[in-house]
């Protein structure tokens, strides 16, 4: 990812983005100026804003199948709902290219968890690892 990887901050529950529960995401100022790109060469959906990179959600392939392993944000983009909004976006374009996810990132097995929409885009044999999600 462009920037400073160090000052990554990876997060691991809703809480640490949104200081509660709203994962909506919708509430950002700003939402129209987020872009989202896929550096598959890193195996990072990229969120920027303003042209500065704001966060990364980092996955891996098997087969028509993408894992969603990590998500991570800059200190600067934190509690703006940026997490939520890549996740989102990322889970729209995975439907629209017929792919499947598996989550194992517990910010993006909360975020699906309280989106059901999404549950269509989740893999049916391999939906989330065993420690995301909790058993849900």
């Amino acid at each position: 990812m462009a920037g400073n990887a160090e000052d990554m901050i990876t997060l691991t529950s809703a809480e640490q983005d949104f200081g509660g529960s709203n994962l909506s995401g919708a509430t950002a100022p700003d939402a129209e100026d987020l872009v989202i790109t896929n550096n598959s060469a890193l195996g990072i959906y990229e969120a920027a804003i303003g042209g500065r990179t704001a966060a990364g959600l980092v996955y891996s392939k098997v087969g028509s199948r993408v894992i969603l392993l990590a998500t991570s944000v800059f200190p600067e983009f934190r509690g703006k709902g940026v997490a939520a909004r890549l996740i989102g976006g990322v889970l729209d374009e995975l439907r629209m290219q017929g792919k499947t996810a598996t989550v194992t990132c517990p910010f993006a097995a909360a975020f699906v968890n309280a989106h059901p929409e999404y549950a269509d885009v989740l893999d049916p044999a391999f939906p989330r690892s065993h420690t995301a999600g909790h058993g849900h």
